[in-house]
C-alpha cells in the first residue's frame, strides 16, 4: 500500500511541474524531457525505498 501512495504522490508532483512549465510557455519538447527525467528519478527512488524495507 505504501508504494501506491508514494507513486501517487510522485505522479502529482510530476503533473504539477509539467503544468507550471506549460504556464511558463516552455516548449513541449522540454516539458516531455522533464517528465521523463522525473519519472526515472521516481522509479529509482521508489526501488531504493522498497529495497531498504
Amino acid at each position: 500500500m505504501s508504494i501506491g501512495v508514494y507513486a501517487l504522490g510522485y505522479l502529482l508532483v510530476i503533473v504539477g511541474v509539467a503544468y507550471i512549465a506549460h504556464l511558463l510557455h516552455i516548449p513541449q519538447t522540454w516539458i516531455g524531457a522533464i517528465v521523463v527525467v522525473l519519472l526515472g528519478i521516481g522509479l529509482l527512488s521508489g526501488a531504493q525505498t522498497l529495497r531498504a524495507k
